[in-house]
């Protein structure tokens, strides 16, 4: 009962929902779900210290609380600021807010090629669907964009810096999960770029998961890349007993081929246990694993189109000769531009 007491009170939208004293207005918003929740590109659950840096969450406060109704004067981003009760908060309601969300797309995109008919990251990526959603049609930045050549971060990860947005995520795994930190922010400004210090390889055990942190194509599998566009591919969760992490994944299918494993994500595209790059790069097999169910997808996905809910057929274990020969005449043309 005294749990009960403590719960706080925020509307969001209209729509009030108690939370935990200390509660962002973010994971608030993420109680409600929907359209309510304001889209974020660097924050994430599992990071310690991350957010506040990309503004895409940026969310209008009419009322800062029961005990102080007035208004917040600018808007607050929504990962960094903590709920308080009686707040009243504004997101898809406020004009402001998206005004400015516009403003934030058309900022990222700056620098960010639109490039997505050949990224990897294309049908998972969250600016692709935020410049669909605010972007303009033209961009009005008259200068070039500055670009960088592919940096090969060792013998899986391939690094991008033209699409990196500098959310910082990979950073934070790298020092959260590993004893050493091997690559970071270099230089400042306009100039500020995420690399490894004097061409390091990233080798860590769990290293891998940069890539599945990372919110636009700028780290990729190299296993993976150019092989297949994820709505073709069929995501099944599965689980192994590994020793050195959870060994819960999402195998990706194509027949009864694995093209890739990446850890479980949410909802929110957040994973929440990470796994090893044994798990990642080296089991590749069906064999390897225990088979769960379908990964849930949701109807808006992309990837939702080529889906199934059932493993009746089982078309993830089933032969398929065509299918296989038509894979590896694929892979042998995508070779040449790894």
């Amino acid at each position: 009962m005294a749990e009960e007491q403590n719960k706080i009170k925020v509307k969001i939208d209209g729509i009030t929902v108690e939370v935990d004293p200390g509660t962002t207005i973010l994971n608030a918003a993420r109680k409600i779900g929907g359209e309510i929740v304001p889209p974020a590109m660097c924050y994430y659950t599992n990071l310690e210290g991350s957010g506040g840096k990309c503004r895409t969450c940026l969310v209008k406060v009419s009322k800062g609380s029961e005990a102080d109704p007035r208004p917040m004067p600018k808007l607050m981003a929504s990962c960094r600021t903590s709920v308080m009760d009686g707040m009243e908060v504004q997101n898809v309601t406020s004009e402001e807010v998206q005004s400015a969300r516009k403003g934030v797309v058309e900022f990222l995109l700056i620098n960010h090629p639109l490039d997505c008919p050949v990224c990897d990251q294309a049908g998972e990526c969250d600016l692709q669907d935020l410049s669909y959603e605010h972007g303009v049609g033209q961009s009005r930045y008259e200068f070039e964009k500055r670009t960088f050549e592919p940096i090969s971060l060792g013998d899986k990860i391939q690094l991008h810096m033209n699409r990196c947005i500098l959310c910082y995520r990979c950073v934070m795994v790298a020092n959260q999960l590993t004893e050493k930190r091997q690559h970071g922010i270099l230089y400042r400004g306009e100039m500020s770029e995420i690399s490894t210090y004097i061409e390091q390889a990233l080798d860590h055990d769990f290293i891998g998961n940069v890539i599945d942190v990372c919110p636009v194509g700028a780290l990729t599998d190299k296993t993976f890349r150019f092989k297949n566009r994820v709505w073709f591919t069929k995501p099944v969760n599965a689980h192994r007993n590994c020793d050195k992490c959870c060994g819960k994944v999402t195998l990706w299918y194509k027949g009864e081929d694995v093209l890739r494993v990446t850890g479980r994500k949410d909802e929110f595209g957040e994973v929440h246990e990470f796994i090893c790059n044994t798990c990642r790069f080296d089991k590749k097999q069906t064999a390897d694993w225990i088979l769960e169910k379908p990964t849930e997808i949701a109807s808006t996905s992309v990837i939702n189109s080529n889906h199934y809910t059932s493993f009746n057929p089982p078309a993830v274990i089933a032969k398929n000769e065509k299918l296989q020969l038509t894979n590896q005449e694929q892979l042998k043309r995508t070779e040449r531009l790894k």
